[in-house]
């Protein structure tokens, strides 16, 4: 019979024979696995360079633009008190020829009224003058 020491070494070969049988497959995926984090890494960095050096740029044409919009905005202002003035001065000219335009009216009524009170006076004037 076998010594219980030489059985227990046999045991222990064993199980890290099957340890490294099993480990290996494992050991090459994870191999596999930091080359394509590699690959994705240096992908990444070239791809993300040129994306971030165009987003830098954007920014710095969006920042012109808003300094730009920034410096318009006091025209922007008076043009819109001109254009309220405007509305304003409008308003009033309208009120006005409105006025007029009754004035007008109620002195065209009146002219009216005086050519057919100024007819019937002369026709009867006429009449009577002619009659008599």
């Amino acid at each position: 019979m076998m010594p219980l020491t030489e059985i227990a070494l046999i045991i222990i070969a064993v199980a890290l024979f099957i340890l490294v049988l099993t480990l290996i497959p494992a050991i090459i995926t994870i191999k596999r696995t930091v080359e394509s984090v590699g690959t994705l890494s240096d992908m990444v960095q070239k791809e993300l360079k040129p994306t971030i050096r165009e987003l830098t740029a954007v920014l710095t044409e969006l920042k012109t633009v808003g300094g730009g919009v920034a410096e318009h905005t006091d025209d922007v202002r008076r043009f819109m008190v001109a254009l309220g003035d405007t509305g304003s001065n409008l308003s009033t000219i309208n009120r006005s020829l409105g006025a007029v335009s009754n004035v007008i009216s109620t002195t065209s009524v009146w002219a009216t009224g005086v050519r057919v009170a100024g007819k019937y006076i002369i026709d009867s004037y006429l009449k009577k003058r002619g009659g008599v």
